[in-house]
């Protein structure tokens, strides 16, 4: 250690940031991150202002526009921010509310009985990463005007107009700051499934959303009057429902408002998301352990009374109970305690024993009137019960004695020398001929190879012990370490990096598609913590003068062409599969770590529930939403052969 840095440590070193600044200095401790998700959570703090009018009674209409240079409005019908001088600060509340951290109507004032937003500074947070920002306050007959360049005020709140007394809400424009931000390109798509989410969440309330760019022009409604009953049954649409009925309960507890949807349906995955106060919280918290508690009691209490469980038979297990379980369990508690600054989990006390409370009481009540769906559920449970014993003897087979015991791992499998996982990457490889390539070409040290012979399980549409008895899936599970579902263990995990890598065409795709259906369903914490990857190796080779040349795409195989010239003498190969790659080809294109391109697989905790849906429409059983599906998305398609 330097003794010149210790010495020079003085009182000048530590650093006061006035306003603002500290925003802008440390954007991803706001906002997350300074990449596209954190880009569209400047639009979700200011549309969660307006929720929070919705929800204390004040508001029923948001309308969200992207303008055609990316910047953004949000109107609400609300009371408007107030405009009159807060006394503590000697300026006009909504210019506190704009320029000063931690400011705002839900820190025990009185404004808001409940409220989301990201501990209360979402105001103030966007106005401090935007190049501009312009709030217009309607209210009290009155239009008035503030405009803020970077955080900072251009002049004084003043009053530009006048309207009808009736005529109340804010309205803000901004300007997301290039300076901050890796794009300031809006997704309207990333826009409208949070934003479809904040409408189910919220009953009754009208959310429109309106696209002016050109080219892109487009709009969108959502309202639902069915509120979270209307949720469940959106994200089960791609699949069969068990009854038809959404059982829904609904009360208060404890000063904390509960609501829970819920409803079986005929495939094996559980799909349950919790919020608090319209956040998503995708570690749960104590409301999902208050649900997760009443559906396991209620249900075995209902068997063993209606005599479905004998005095012999086992209890009935969570994991039973919930098996193609959609459920949506959202509360509203005024002073919510969440782990962590970005509100994954939650850890108020109170609210497990609320929803336990609630729950149990009307679900008990609904099935002791509904006992046909009651024994539906039921009889699904036992039969879930029955394969999880089956699967539970699969399961042993994929479990090694320890990590450094190779002997256990499958044959296939073709593993590096290295054993520290950190430096190790495995490639799961469609079919023996690409394997076999791979296996010559790969850097044996920190490079492991297994190959998979034909498509994996569809395991969207298999219970879990017929998937453990699957032998490339079982291989895949011995290979990583980590076990599967509830035995998931990521700190087990023998590969820092797991490579997809199949062939650019519609077969490939499908088996990437299958490979990642398996590990967001059984292994999803690889995907969240960044250890999933798609290999992307190159459609084209061309040769020139005995110069080669690859191509990622047909724009840069014209970029190249361009460049050297479009004559005769090129040689243009299309690669239809990874087989037509010799060894020495497959490794300077697609497994050399200097040069390869790699795609990490990601996934946006507050856009889960949407991404439920997709892998459900794109691999579950209903015909009809997939072809939607498809048309759809068709135009978006590239690179794909028939």
């Amino acid at each position: 250690m330097s003794t010149e840095t210790e010495n020079n440590y003085g009182g000048d070193q530590i650093q006061i940031l006035e306003g603002l600044e500290a925003v802008r200095k440390r954007p991803g401790m706001y906002i997350g991150s300074t990449s596209l998700r954190g880009l569209h959570h400047l639009v979700y703090e200011i549309v969660d202002n307006a929720v929070d009018e919705a929800l204390a009674g004040f508001c029923n209409e948001i309308n969200v526009t992207i303008h055609q240079n990316n910047s953004i409005t949000v109107v609400d019908n609300g009371r408007g921010i107030p405009v009159d001088i807060n006394h503590k600060s000697g300026l006009p509340a909504v210019e506190v509310v704009f320029t000063i951290l931690h400011a705002g109507g839900k820190f025990g004032g009185g404004g808001y009985k409940v409220s989301g937003g990201l501990h209360g500074v979402g105001a103030s947070v966007v106005n401090a990463l935007s190049t501009w920002l312009e709030v217009k306050v309607y209210r009290n007959g009155h239009v008035y005007e503030q405009r803020y360049e970077r955080g900072k005020v251009m002049y004084p709140l003043r009053q530009i107009g006048d309207c009808e007394v009736e005529h109340t809400g804010t309205e803000v424009t901004f300007q997301p700051d290039p300076e901050i931000f890796e794009d300031t390109v809006y997704d309207y798509n990333i826009l409208k499934q949070r934003l479809r989410e904040m409408a189910f969440l919220t009953k009754g309330i009208k959310i429109n959303l309106h696209d002016e760019r050109e080219g892109l022009e487009q709009s969108r409604t959502f309202h639902y009057e069915g509120g979270i009953k209307e949720f469940v049954q959106y994200l089960n649409k791609s699949k069969t429902p068990l009854y038809s009925d959404i059982i829904y309960c609904e009360g208060k507890k404890d000063d904390v408002y509960v609501e829970v949807a819920l409803q079986h349906n005929d495939s094996f995955n559980e799909s349950t998301y919790s919020f608090v106060n319209n956040i998503n919280t995708p570690e749960g918290g104590t409301h999902l352990a208050g649900f997760k508690n009443a559906i396991t009691k209620t249900f075995n209490d209902y068997a063993r009374n209606m005599k479905i469980l004998k005095d012999n038979d086992q209890n009935l297990t969570g994991d039973d109970i919930r098996e193609g379980l959609t459920a949506i369990v959202s509360i509203k508690i005024e002073d919510p305690q969440f782990e962590g600054q970005t509100k994954q989990k939650l850890g108020n006390s109170e609210a497990r024993g609320a929803v336990d409370s609630v729950v149990s009481e009307q679900l008990t009540y609904f099935l002791e009137q509904n006992p046909a769906i009651a024994k539906a559920i039921c009889e699904k449970s036992l039969l879930a019960q029955r394969a999880r014993e089956a699967a539970r003897k699969a399961r042993d087979l994929t479990r090694r004695k320890t990590a450094l015991d190779s002997t256990a791992l499958p044959g296939k499998l073709a593993d590096c020398s290295d054993k520290d996982p950190k430096k190790c990457e495995i490639y799961i490889v469609e079919g023996d001929s690409a394997g076999g390539s791979a296996k010559t070409a790969r850097d044996r040290g920190t490079q492991a190879i297994l190959p998979l012979r034909g498509k994996i399980l569809n395991v969207e549409k298999a219970r879990l012990d017929h998937i453990l008895n699957n032998a490339e899936i079982r291989a895949m599970i011995t290979a990583f370490g980590t076990g599967i579902h509830e035995d998931f263990d990521i700190s087990k995990l023998r590969y820092n990096k797991i490579i997809i890598m199949t062939d650019a065409d519609v077969d490939g795709a499908h088996i990437a598609t299958l490979l990642l259906t398996f590990f967001y369903r059984f292994m999803p914490e690889l995907i969240r913590q960044g250890h999933v990857y798609m290999a992307m190796p190159p459609l084209y080779k061309l040769e020139k003068n005995k110069k080669v040349w690859y191509a990622y795409s047909d724009e840069e195989l014209n970029s190249i062409l361009t460049e050297v010239g479009r004559d005769q003498n090129n040689k243009i190969q299309r690669y239809k599969g990874l087989g037509e790659m010799d060894a020495e080809q497959l490794w300077e294109t697609t497994m050399d770590p200097s040069k390869r391109i790699l795609k990490r697989v990601s996934v946006d905790p507050e856009s889960e529930s949407e991404i439920d849906v997709t892998f459900t429409t794109l691999m579950g059983d209903e015909v009809e939403p997939r072809r939607e599906f498809i048309e759809a998305n068709a135009k978006y398609v590239t690179n794909l052969d028939i």
